[in-house]
Parts: structure tokens; C-alpha cells; sequence
């Protein structure tokens, strides 16, 4: 097992050998797992071309890091613990021995349907345990997932089939999320009709409803296992043989196909979990992500299992069958670490403390959050409220294309500080650049958050399109991966991230991120959330447009957006009190919870024909409320 650091001080005495000689460090780090083959050179790269390749030579398998050498020590443990959706429904585990023995009889499947090295496979399958082991049993034999989140449209998951060509995809019959009931395989059927790479399609039976099928085509999971047996020897993998393709949005609006192999992400993603978590043996550990995100990737299935935790997966969602679904699963399992979104976070608050105070969350041991800067209302809740003020809160910086997490707190194991992401984790060489790509070496400093040392599992490539992955991430500055966003180091030298670069306003030369200003109107006591975007100001180039979520029906408009102002410039000053407050239902968000700032941005600026395809947004219907609310 990678090396656990136990205290600050280990920490930065770690963090220094890591600078001083990465190479060094992480082949340390890599001589704990399993590898078929030993590599003949730990990295070569360089962020020209760009070419990133780390432990070349070595041949691996993923799954027998995650799997086999758990076997003897630990078969008998709970690998991983799924809870229903239906609070009602027995939870399911599978212990080490029982979870290789799944993943071994579903990668006969894909064989016997014509899967080999190489090929990619898609998955479109709601949170359940078949997902994770499909996963493992695609890398079992070499085969190249791409996980498509089951809630995309039938065109969005079909652009994700065609841009991979991929040869068999994985689905259910239905997905079941709260009241809703939602026909996954009847999505994929659309989506197939433009998918002519496409032979074979692999249905779990969930929820038992009527589903079409295309004979020679579609096949039952639990027909198709009663005719492979449960052994399968892992395929020989090269180190910078691709993992997987999990797509990402981009700015042109077609999706960016990330790129993981095999080696480096393995590495990264055991030695992250165990850091940042401090999983200790015995624990459970629950990450409420879906897997369709790199969260899940990373910190429900890889992570854990390299680290040979109990790791659980949820079928449903934060509010069903009421706002206490979390704690009441918390304490139901006697979860230890627990890891979500601050949109989840803020959702809860809204629904107040009486779905809180009837559980004891007494096994916690460390609260972290993912996908977003968490505005400090939101920790403080989370804080009190969840972690009685004696928990350590994780409030985690990375990115799809970083594999793993890149700044954080290590669970108790140093300062923590409300809004900071905290420190980088070894191996992590952040800087601040100023707009011409000058490095500021100043704290208490903003800049533009770039990393110049390549990390085991950072991105290699876009899929089939390499020069695209330069464009975005490597041509901006020069020897430098540039990370797209804004942050700010403090006296001690913490990160706070302060949002996409093309999320910072100008406001009469003053630049404010996004994030600042909308932690600023959260503060205001009625409001639950809010989005702030930049529109063009006749006098001060941009002004600040803002889209708030109240808690409850407004009495008198006028007076809530002098409040929140009169916040604002309290927080910040009156540089930064927003121009427009539109009151809305809710923010057009991609079903990872990212708010959409795009759409907004044209909604403000008065372009509310131009905004493109939301048929992939969580609720595409907001858009049109907030397009009809629009304040001229």
C-alpha cells in the first residue's frame, strides 16, 4: 500500500522530497502494488507536444490491484456496500472474494459478446452495483470504458458512442432516482439509431418493466452469466495503455473525450485516497457521486479498491423519501468518511434542521465536498451541523482531466480554513501566473492556477483528437498545464480557488471571481443560492448580474435586493454589489450539479435565442423562467 501520512509536519516533509525529486517519490509509492512487469524509466515528458509517460515498460492490471491482492488478506471483507433507492430495499454487499468473483463472470460476458483488448465499451446504467463491477470487468480484459451519466439525452449519449466508436454498450431497464422511474434502455434504443459502431447492447434487469429489444442485438446480464464461468485471467497491460475515455463539456460545445491509462492513474488514485481521507482499515467510506463523473471513477470504485476499503454506491438522491436520506444512510451503515457536493450541501440547509436532528452521525470521522468552491454559509452548516464543530472538513480542488485530487486538507492532519481547498498534495507543484504567464511568488496574491510538474494521473490525451488536448490545456502558458481557473494563495500559503477564468468579472478595472461574489449574496439570510455572471456595462465595462434562489416565497422584492446589495458590499464592498438581482426557481445545471454560467451569461447580456442545445441540463425547463424573468 502507498504510504499514509499521520501529521502535518509528515506532510510537509513528505511534500518536500516529492519537489525535490518526484521521480524518486512516486516510484516509492508505485513499488507497493502489484505489476506483471517493472518499468524500465519512471517518466518522460514534456508539455510541448504535450507527451506525459510515466513507469514505461511496466505491465499491469488494474483489477489486480483492486481485486486479487486482496484475496488472501482481506476476501472475506466488505469491498462494496450499495444502498437502494428504495429506502425499503435491502442494501447488497459484496465482499473482495465475491466482488472478483462478479467482475470476473462479467468480463466473460463481454468476451463472449466479441469484447477484446482495445475495444470501447460504453456504459449507461443507473447506481447500481452491476455499474462498478461492469467497470472493472471492462478493465479486466483490457477493454476501454466510457461511462456516459444515465440522464443524458438520447443525442448526447450517442455523440459520446460515435466519438469513441464504441462496439457494446451496457444498460438497464430503467433508472430509478426518487418517484421517478426513467426507461434507461428505451434512451439507448434512440440513441442507437445513429450508432452504427455499435453490435451488441447488455441489459440489467432493475425494476422489471417491459423494455423493446432487437433479436442478435440485446441480451439479458443474467441470462449471459449463466453461461461464462467465473474465471478470467487479467489482461497484460502496458502502464500508458488507455484506462478509459469519460467525457467532458467544452467550449465548442462538442464533448472533450479525457484520457486515463492504466499505471500513473492507479498510482494517483490509491495514493490521494488514502491521503486525503486517512481511510483506516475497517472504516466505511461513502462518496454520494454518481460513477457516470470522474468522482465516481476515482473515489467510489479505483481509490478505494486499490486501497482494499468498503466502499459504498447510492442509487438515489439527497431528498427521497425526505431531506434526511443522508444522515439516515450515515447512521444505518455507520458511515466514517463521507464525501458529496456542496449543491447538495445547500439543498439540504434550505429544507432546515428538523431532517438533521433525528440522527446521531456520531461515526463520522471526515466531511469532504467535490465539484465546486463551497461558499463558507454552506461549510459553516456543514461544520456545525453535520460535523458538531469536531470534524474535519475536506474541501477538494481537481478536475476530470487531473485523475485525482490535487488540493486539499489530508482529513485531520494539518489547518483547515472555511473556502480553502488547503494545500497541494505531493507530487503537486501548483503556481500562480499573472496574465502574461509570470509566475507570482508573492503571497496573499490572485492569479491564474497552473501546475508545472506533470503528476502520475494527470490527462494524456482527447480522444482521437490530441491537438485539441494541447489548444486547451497546454498552450496557454508556456510549460505549464493551465487548470482554467482563478485562485488566490493566502499569508500561509493555502489555495482558495476563486473560480473559472471565464467566470471573473471586470467591474471599472477590478476583477472579482465569480465564486467571491456569490458567497458574498449566500450570506444574506434568505437565500439559498445563487449565480452571478458579467454582462456589458456602458460605464464600468461589466456589470454584475445575479440569478438568487430564495428560501421560501419573497414578501417585498425591492427589500430582499437591498439586503442582499447591502451584503454584498459588507462582504466585499460596493465594488462588487450586483447591478441586476433576478429572483429565480432554479439554475440551469448539468446533471453533475456545475451550473451552466454559459446560458446565464446570454440570458444577461440579452441573447436568450443564442443558447445552444440544454436538453443534457438537469431540468431544462428553468431556463425558460429565468428567460421570461429576464430584467432589461
Amino acid at each position: 500500500m502507498t504510504k499514509q501520512i499521520n501529521s502535518f509536519e509528515e506532510y510537509q516533509s513528505e511534500y518536500k522530497k516529492s519537489v525535490k525529486d518526484p521521480e524518486k517519490f512516486w516510484a516509492e509509492q508505485a513499488e507497493t502494488f502489484t505489476w506483471q512487469k517493472k518499468w524500465k524509466k519512471v517518466l518522460d515528458w514534456n508539455f510541448k507536444e504535450p507527451k506525459v509517460k510515466w513507469f514505461q515498460g511496466a505491465k499491469l492490471n488494474i483489477t489486480e490491484n483492486c481485486l486479487d491482492r486482496h484475496l488472501e488478506t482481506r476476501g472475506d471483507q466488505v469491498a462494496l456496500l450499495w444502498e437502494a433507492n428504495n429506502p425499503k430495499e435491502k442494501a447488497r454487499s459484496y465482499t473482495y472474494k465475491e466482488l472478483h468473483e462478479a467482475v470476473c463472470r462479467y468480463a466473460n460476458v463481454l468476451k463472449k459478446n466479441g469484447a477484446k483488448k482495445g475495444d470501447r465499451i460504453c456504459l449507461y446504467m443507473p447506481m447500481l452495483p452491476e455499474l462498478g463491477i461492469a467497470v472493472l470487468a471492462c478493465a479486466r480484459i483490457g477493454a476501454i470504458h466510457s461511462v456516459v451519466f444515465a440522464g443524458f439525452s438520447a443525442t448526447a449519449l450517442a455523440d459520446r458512442i460515435n466519438d469513441a466508436k464504441c462496439n457494446i454498450v451496457l444498460t438497464a431497464d430503467a433508472i430509478r432516482r426518487g418517484k421517478k422511474e426513467i426507461p434507461a434502455k428505451a434512451v439507448v434504443d434512440e440513441a442507437l439509431q445513429t450508432c452504427p459502431s455499435v453490435k451488441k447492447v447488455i441489459v440489467t434487469n432493475c425494476a422489471g418493466i417491459a423494455v423493446s429489444w432487437v433479436p442478435g442485438r440485446d441480451k439479458w446480464l443474467f441470462e449471459e452469466l449463466k453461461k461464462v464461468s467465473a474465471k478470467c485471467p487479467a489482461e497484460q497491460m502496458d502502464a500508458e495503455d488507455p484506462l478509459f475515455v469519460l467525457y467532458t463539456s467544452g467550449s465548442t460545445g462538442k464533448p472533450k473525450g479525457v484520457v486515463h491509462t492504466c499505471g500513473g492513474y492507479m498510482v494517483y488514485a490509491e495514493y490521494s485516497f488514502k491521503n486525503v481521507f486517512q481511510y483506516k482499515k475497517g472504516d466505511v467510506y461513502w462518496c454520494t457521486a454518481d460513477i457516470g463523473w470522474i468522482t465516481g471513477h476515482s473515489y467510489i470504485i479505483y481509490g478505494p479498491l486499490l486501497a482494499g476499503a468498503t466502499t459504498m454506491m447510492f442509487e438515489g438522491v439527497p431528498t427521497y423519501p425526505d431531506a434526511g436520506r443522508f444522515w439516515n444512510v450515515v447512521d444505518k451503515h455507520k458511515v466514517n468518511q463521507f464525501y458529496t457536493a456542496p449543491t447538495a450541501i445547500r439543498a439540504l440547509m434550505a429544507k432546515g434542521l428538523k431532517y438533521v436532528k433525528p440522527y446521531k452521525l456520531s461515526t463520522l470521522k471526515v466531511l469532504g465536498t467535490v465539484g465546486e468552491p463551497i461558499n463558507e454559509e454552506a461549510w459553516n452548516w456543514y461544520d456545525e451541523h453535520i460535523g458538531k464543530g469536531k470534524i474535519p472538513i475536506v474541501d477538494t480542488w481537481w478536475q476530470t482531466e487531473t485523475g485525482g485530487i490535487m488540493i486539499s486538507a489530508l482529513g485531520d492532519k494539518g489547518p483547515r480554513k472555511a473556502t480553502y481547498a488547503g494545500y497541494p498534495l505531493p507530487g503537486i507543484q501548483p503556481v500562480l501566473l499573472d496574465p502574461k504567464g509570470k509566475v507570482i511568488k508573492e503571497n496573499e496574491k490572485e492569479g491564474l492556477l497552473a501546475i508545472k510538474y506533470p503528476w502520475p494521473s494527470m490527462i494524456r490525451t482527447t480522444y482521437g483528437d490530441h491537438e485539441r488536448c494541447r489548444m486547451v490545456y497546454f498552450s496557454a502558458f508556456k510549460n505549464h498545464y493551465f487548470t482554467g481557473d482563478g485562485a488566490r494563495r493566502d499569508k500561509d500559503g493555502m489555495y482558495r480557488i476563486i473560480g473559472r477564468v471565464d467566470d471573473v468579472i471586470n467591474v471599472s478595472g477590478h476583477r472579482m471571481g465569480t465564486a467571491e461574489v456569490e458567497n458574498a449574496i449566500n450570506q444574506n439570510e434568505e437565500v439559498v443560492e445563487s449565480a452571478v455572471v458579467g454582462y456589458p456595462h456602458p460605464i464600468k465595462g461589466q456589470g454584475i448580474y445575479a440569478y438568487v434562489i430564495t428560501n421560501g416565497k419573497i414578501k417585498d422584492e425591492q427589500k430582499l435586493r437591498e439586503s442582499i446589495v447591502k451584503t454584498v458590499s459588507k462582504e466585499i464592498g460596493k465594488i462588487a454589489k450586483p447591478e441586476k438581482i433576478q429572483f429565480v426557481p432554479g439554475l440551469p445545471k448539468t446533471r453533475s450539479g456545475k451550473i451552466m454560467r454559459r446560458i446565464l451569461r446570454k440570458i444577461a447580456e440579452g441573447n436568450p435565442g443564442q443558447l445552444g442545445d440544454v436538453s443534457t441540463l438537469l431540468d431544462p425547463s428553468v431556463v425558460e423562467h429565468i428567460k421570461k424573468g429576464y430584467l432589461k
